[in-house]
């Protein structure tokens, strides 16, 4: 099974920019959007064999999480569950036979920092709410989580400290995911790797200088980590400030 994960930074624009051409030439079993900004009515891209899901902002052009499937789920939520958390979008959860898959947009701090304390509490609570997910069966995470793990994820880590997606907190945050039995696929397969990054600025010839941040992450439970064979990342794929990220299991 493929699973791919991409912040598209606007659907409709995305297809617009070759996104049906990827979409298609990577024929992925599971396909999570993230930074939609659109509700159903408005997406002209209806791919056969897949269902979809949505989980739009009540803001408009606002944030917001898709998926396509091919395999038809067991039962599918949204958000998580806590009013205060639920009304951006950001969160699909599908349950399989043998997994759950959360697509997520993890809230961005913003430049100022403004919506760094929202952003930590959010945090508390999305990790509970895998938790008790796991209960039940292994958990595979997708997404855009906003942040830099660690300084090997990031191209300039020494300018960046204390920035946006790359403060203490925010990578404290992710480290607890870790600490809790997550894996990060491509870290697991590719500890060393430098270089490898999933979102660039669209100032400055970012793109082309591999300026980048490695943000876009698939985790999973530690004992689905077996399964896992082989991950992604499309760095040539154009359509988006980030690029596409996947994974193959068993």
């Amino acid at each position: 099974m493929k699973i791919v994960s991409w912040n598209v930074a606007g659907y409709r624009a995305a297809l617009k920019k070759g996104f049906i051409d990827f979409f298609e030439n990577v024929n992925a079993d599971i396909f999570c959007l993230q930074e939609v900004k659109a509700n159903m009515e408005q997406i002209p891209y209806h791919p056969k064999g897949y269902e979809a899901y949505i989980n739009v902002a009540e803001r408009k052009g606002y944030s917001g999480t898709m998926i396509y499937t091919k395999v038809p789920p067991l039962q599918v939520k949204y958000g998580m569950g806590i009013a205060k958390h639920d009304n951006e979008g950001r969160m699909i959860t599908l349950e399989f036979d043998h997994f759950y898959l959360v697509n997520v947009y993890v809230p961005n701090v913003k430049r100022e920092l403004e919506r760094l304390n929202y952003r930590l509490a959010w945090e508390d609570d999305f990790l509970k709410y895998l938790k008790a997910l796991e209960k039940g069966k292994p958990v595979l995470v997708c997404g855009d989580f906003n942040v830099a793990h660690e300084e090997i994820d990031i191209k300039n880590a020494q300018q960046n400290k204390g920035n946006a997606g790359f403060t203490d907190e925010e990578r404290a945050c992710f480290s607890r995911l870790l600490a809790n039995g997550f894996i990060d696929t491509y870290r697991y397969f590719n500890p060393d790797q430098q270089g490898a990054y999933t979102w660039w600025s669209y100032m400055f010839g970012a793109r082309d200088r591999n300026i980048g941040w490695r943000i876009d992450y698939i985790l999973v439970s530690q004992n689905y980590i077996s399964k896992v064979t082989k991950p992604f990342i499309y760095a040539d794929v154009m359509g988006s400030d980030h690029c596409p990220i996947g994974i193959t299991i068993k």
